[in-house]
């Protein structure tokens, strides 16, 4: 392993809980040249599927890990290597790379570099993850029925040039339960005091879909915090969206019931995998989510309506604003991203749902990183 010349592919950390991952398959032939950035595998989390994209450059010298193989994180998975890199090279590496690794979850004395934190706000007990360097700070807010991990493929990648910070609003994740004002103005001012909270005096705010209105919002009421405004699939700024959704959403109680909901917030519905249905049916059970659910729908829908609006503030910000969208998405219609005012940087990707940041999550962190 000490040839520079070498460099392993190894199961990625895709958010705080991730132990191990199954390689789906991969999408490239040994011998292949690959570019930092190429797309190379599938990988199954316990979450949700999604695309491996190369850290290094070099070539494909060797796939390592078979289809439908589980493999802890840090696992080798294939080894890049310069052309003239000869067989015999590659077995050693190899070998002694197998010798010497162990699995992160049999390692002692190790504690993570992050954890989930809690914040009390307004008698509310907010989760929050942070991850990241002290250079700038990023706050991440999801959308309806969502919670931090909806931010699982982005986090990471943030953190590499920013302090960042995923929460989970009142009603969702393992915050409070208990609403008593579920409007995008609440929503807004919660945000606002888990930044005073957390120590943070400005920040760039991403929010997706509902979470898109809040981030807006937060920006019209106190935009002297807020340095820069990325939405993705937002609510907010157009009439349509798909209140049979949010609605079914809301009562939903089986798998039966749930899993073609689900299946809606992506243009691949074979992404959505047998532990995220699990998960957010596991959220749909705890003691006050359908009525919180049902409390914060109808603040801000009524059937398929919207009752928000802030496109009409959208040309007065004097801050960068990019809105992103999923050409497919089912949920809230990609054409709200057509004639926005001039200052307003627009990217509609072709192909991917509502969670866009998940199924094309590359695209977006470098658009987010742009």
């Amino acid at each position: 392993m000490s040839n520079t010349a070498i460099t392993a592919i190894t199961m990625p950390k895709w958010g705080l809980s991730m132990v191990e991952g199954k390689v789906i398959e991969w999408l490239v032939e040994e011998n292949t040249t690959i570019a930092v950035g190429d797309e190379i595998m599938d990988i199954e989390t316990e979450k949700i599927a999604n695309t491996f994209e190369a850290l290094d450059s070099g070539v494909l010298k060797r796939k390592v890990a078979e289809p439908d193989q589980s493999l802890p994180i840090g696992a080798l998975l294939g080894v890049l290597a310069e052309s003239n890199i000869s067989d015999e090279d590659i077995d050693a590496f190899i070998k002694d790379f197998q010798a010497n690794y162990t699995p992160p979850e049999i390692q002692e004395g190790e504690e993570s570099e992050t954890s989930y934190a809690w914040v009390e706000i307004d008698d509310y007990r907010i989760r929050y993850l942070r991850m990241g360097v002290d250079k700038r700070n990023i706050i991440l807010i999801h959308g309806f029925g969502g919670d931090l991990d909806r931010w699982l493929f982005t986090q990471g990648p943030l953190s590499a040039n920013a302090s960042v910070y995923s929460l989970d609003l009142p009603g969702h994740g393992q915050s409070t339960k208990t609403i008593r004002d579920g409007s995008v103005a609440a929503m807004a001012s919660l945000v606002t005091k888990f930044m005073d909270h957390v120590g943070i005096d400005h920040a760039h705010l991403v929010g997706h879909s509902l979470g898109g209105a809040i981030a807006l919002q937060t920006t019209i009421n106190d935009p002297d915090k807020v340095d820069a405004l990325s939405l993705i699939a937002t609510a907010g700024i157009g009439v349509e969206i798909n209140g049979s959704y949010i609605s079914g959403f809301v009562q939903a109680e089986s798998r039966r019931e749930i899993k073609p909901l689900l299946q809606q917030l992506v243009g691949d519905p074979s992404l959505i995998n047998r532990n995220l249905i699990d998960d957010i049916l596991k959220y749909k059970r705890l003691d006050g989510v359908t009525e919180a659910l049902e409390i914060i729908a109808t603040e801000f829908i009524d059937r398929d309506q919207q009752t928000i609006d802030f496109r009409n503030h959208l040309a007065s910000l004097s801050i960068p604003v990019h809105v992103i969208w999923g050409s497919a998405d089912q949920i809230i219609p990609a054409s709200h991203a057509k004639n926005l005012p001039g200052n307003v940087n627009v990217d509609v990707l072709e192909g991917f749902g509502h969670l866009v940041q998940v199924e094309a999550a590359g695209e977006v962190n470098k658009l987010l990183q742009g």
